[in-house]
């Protein structure tokens, strides 16, 4: 008899075949599967401690992607030679299994959770960040703990107007859409993308078809459960407690007290009124059971006011209507050393953003799984807590910022110029310097100003919007440019993000299942509307990238040289091209193709390396005059370095249009000559000459020195024939 109790599901989907394993590979974890789709393998477990954390007001839920350089064939690249702290993809897709999981899970549930997903194997063609999300939905619906899933996900593309259905890593360079989606069979959770100015009937319609293409998946979890999955674990009923708590803040007209502090329109001074009511509600409070429920009835509570208001009268918490965007004032160039900056503030959320431009040798070089690669556009969002008023913890960026710093990115990226036309390494950073509100939004719109600012050539300027949801029933309300409680309290936060010809970023987390494809039609037509407005609020301050770069920012020159040319300006060991950089200033960047960038904020210094390069790489034309320095002197003439380390004789006969009795009467070594090719002897050296140059000017004298030859020529004839005569008589 085995000592494996194996369970095992698969399909095929999208041309490729899914396995679910179970019963094989850590029985200990509550729930665990190992999935497979094409030959990338990642397995999830799922582990819920026994009994609620005491004193927890939220659901601890810590999700985990972790990547193994083993997955690929790899070992680690740099000095310590093991995985260590996650890397920016981990974090990203750690976030994506934790946003659509995390609703589905039985309200009032405060038991700790974990879910760790491991790259095994990737196949280099299907990214591992679907296989872990379909895995992690399976381990949780077998493990027992009270998830009401199962969870499907799926990458869309879009390539020759047809969506794809998980397009491999090939395939997704040739889309002008990478969404992934996840949702149950009710409805969609979350949406994440990055797309190429598409419209928003395209964005919708990638949404509900990554929704129809995930059904089979979790048919596939759905049959597997009910082979094996555990037994589900009894939930508490609620607390009575709760029940108590509500007839005592009644009778003390606390519900009434919390509605009048919620007219207040601003943030500080409202959340200050909040607090007090809070306060005083919890002083009436004494009992033990009651303490402990009663910071859930009161968040309750601060909802049923929030979104009752705006149900019943269209008007919010700060007074506007569900459509409105806050004012807006956006400014560039703020900081005069910056290469670009922009201040932009929507309502009470502010972002200072700073745009620098680099050379090649400030691009990140990211070691992936899939293989190393550079990336030349970093952004990078920081949310200090004085933002809010509040003091914390300054250190590395958590996942939050991570996630909103790649969101911001994906929007901008589709409006970058190509590297060839602009070939800078752009750096933007956003400090959020007030937030209330969709911060990263205020990032999108930041960042494209101070890169403009700087004098990057985007495409299009591009702005980003949050939308929030408020949905009773069948009653329901959009509300564009949301406040920081309608996010909180609200069942929808949908960012969106794009130019005046389309979508370049959709991001999109939904706590209830039942929205509708109507409800998603609604939100992103009243996104392009307040998208469009901030477009138009953000040209006041600059409307298109300005014409030139900062003066502080370094100057690119591109050119090209034959390939056949390369090693000589690198030089043995890099001799030549460091020489040129120290003596210069200058940074350079050789590309195989024989491209080569100099890069320089001082002009003169920069077209000083251009010149030494072209020397290097230049032929000798003859009939073209140089300057040189001499750098040996012979009995028969001199010799004369021209062009780059090319040197060439300058014939005793060539010297000066008068007779020469010895080369050192008129040349010593290091002196700058002017002169011109002439020729090439039978071994291809230089033949140089200085008398056919006006060393003054740098004139060609040629036709004259042969004027004055033939003069002489003439007169010496003329002399002959004289004596010749002389001699006859």
């Amino acid at each position: 008899m085995s000592m494996f109790n194996v369970t095992r599901k698969e399909i095929m989907w999208g041309g490729r075949k899914l396995v679910l394993e179970t019963g094989k590979i850590a029985r200990q974890a509550d729930g665990a599967v190992l999935a497979t789709y094409g030959d990338t393998v990642v397995l999830c477990t799922a582990v819920a401690a026994k009994a609620p954390r005491p004193g927890v007001d939220f659901f601890p839920l810590t999700c985990n992607y972790q990547e193994k350089a083993f997955a690929a064939g790899k070992i680690p690249g740099g000095f310590f030679k093991r995985e260590g702290r996650p890397s920016e993809k981990e974090t990203l897709v750690s976030r994506l299994i934790d946003r659509p999981i995390r609703p589905l899970f039985v309200d009032g549930f405060r038991n700790e959770t974990q879910i760790v997903c491991t790259v095994l194997s990737h196949d280099m063609e299907n990214d591992p960040d679907i296989v872990a999300m379909v895995g992690a939905s399976a381990a949780l619906t077998i493990s027992g703990v009270p998830f009401m899933g199962p969870l499907g996900a799926a990458r869309v593309g879009w390539v020759d107007g047809q969506y794809v259905l998980n397009p491999t890593m090939d395939q997704i360079k040739a889309s002008q859409l990478d969404l992934v989606v996840a949702g149950t069979v009710e409805g969609v959770l979350m949406v994440e993308s990055e797309a190429q100015e598409l419209s928003e009937e395209i964005m919708l319609g990638a949404v509900t078809f990554g929704h129809k293409s995930f059904q089979p998946v979790i048919q596939a979890i759905i049959e597997m459960a009910e082979a094996c999955a555990n037994e589900p674990w009894d939930i508490a009923p609620p607390p009575p407690a709760i029940e108590t708590v509500n007839a005592k803040l009644a009778a003390a007209g606390i519900p009434a007290e919390m509605a009048e502090a919620y007219k207040i329109v601003k943030k500080q001074d409202r959340y200050g009124a909040v607090g007090a009511v809070k306060a005083k509600a919890m002083a009436l409070i004494t009992d033990e059971a009651e303490l402990a429920v009663a910071p859930g009835v009161l968040k309750h509570m601060e909802s049923d006011v929030v979104r009752g208001n705006i149900l019943k009268t269209g008007i919010r918490i700060d007074g506007r209507d569900t459509k409105t965007v806050r004012p807006i004032v956006a400014e560039v160039g703020v900081l005069s050393r910056a290469h670009g900056s922009a201040l932009f503030t929507r309502g009470e959320t502010q972002a200072l953003v700073v745009a620098t431009l680099g050379t090649g040798q400030d691009e990140q070089i990211i070691d992936a799984l899939a293989g190393e690669y550079r990336e030349n556009f970093m952004l990078h969002y920081n949310f200090p807590p004085y933002s809010v008023g509040e003091t914390g913890r300054m250190g590395s960026p958590g996942r939050r910022e991570i996630g909103h710093g790649k969101l911001a990115w994906r929007a901008i990226h589709p409006c970058l110029p190509t590297k060839e036309a602009f070939p800078y390494t752009l750096r933007s950073v956003s400090e959020i310097t007030e937030s209330n509100g969709s911060s990263s939004m205020a990032t999108v719109c930041g960042t494209s100003l101070a890169l403009m600012d700087a004098g990057v050539p985007l495409l299009r300027p591009v702005a980003g919007i949050a939308m929030g949801l408020i949905k009773e029933g069948s009653d329901f309300a959009v509300l564009s440019d949301i406040l920081g409680d309608e996010d909180h309290l609200g069942d929808m936060d949908f960012k969106v993000a794009g130019t005046d010809a389309g979508v370049t970023a959709l991001q999109m987390d939904i706590k209830i299942t039942s929205i509708t494809e109507e409800i998603m039609k609604i939100a992103l037509g009243q996104a392009k509307d307040g998208r469009l407005h901030i477009l138009g609020e953000m040209s006041k301050g600059l409307d298109s990238a300005r014409t030139e770069v900062s003066g502080n920012a370094p100057r690119i020159v591109t050119f090209n040289i034959p390939k056949e040319k390369i090693r000589e300006v690198i030089g043995t060991g890099g001799k030549v091209i460091r020489e040129i950089c120290e003596n210069t200033g200058a940074k350079i960047d050789i590309d195989d193709d024989g491209t080569i960038k100099v890069a320089s904020t001082d002009s003169d210094a920069g077209q000083r390396a251009i010149d030494w390069i072209r020397g290097i790489v230049a032929e000798p034309e003859i009939g073209v005059i140089y300057t040189g320095k001499v750098v040996k002197v012979v009995d028969f003439g001199a010799f004369v370095n021209f062009l780059g380390s090319r040197d060439g004789l300058v014939h005793i006969s060539e010297l000066s249009r008068e007779r020469v009795a010895k080369t050192a009467d008129i040349l010593n070594v290091g002196d700058a000559v002017k002169v011109k090719v002439i020729g090439f002897d039978d071994r291809g050296k230089v033949k140089l000459s200085m008398k056919c140059v006006d060393q003054a000017t740098g004139e060609d004298i040629t036709a004259q020195v042969e004027a004055e030859k033939a003069e002489r020529k003439e007169q010496y004839e003329k002399k002959k024939r004289s004596r010749d005569d002389h001699s006859e008589d």
